[in-house]
């Protein structure tokens, strides 16, 4: 698969999961309460932004550079920051 194929891939699954969030969003509610005491919900929501980090890293270097207008580095970086506050138990900053 080459470079632009391959872009184009991830960008789709990248839809699919924010696409995903809203769904999960819509169904259990939009309010941290909920996010604090369900665990379903948080996991669908967190697995959803870990995966949207890990796949932007995957991007390459000539679409990030074509799209600077995408805050890339702070999306990857959300994968992390939500790793941690979720394994620390600050759920309001995942939710936030």
């Amino acid at each position: 698969m080459d470079k632009a194929m391959k872009d184009l891939s991830i960008i789709e699954h990248i839809l699919a999961y924010c696409a995903e969030i809203e769904q999960t969003v819509t169904r259990f509610g939009d309010t941290l309460e909920s996010f604090e005491t369900d665990k379903i919900y948080r996991n669908a929501a967190t697995m959803c932004i870990l995966q949207i980090g890990e796949l932007a890293g995957r991007l390459s270097p000539e679409f990030i550079a074509a799209h600077p207008d995408v805050p890339w580095r702070s999306i990857k970086g959300m994968r992390n920051i939500a790793h941690k506050k979720l394994v620390l138990g600050k759920l309001s900053e995942v939710y936030a």
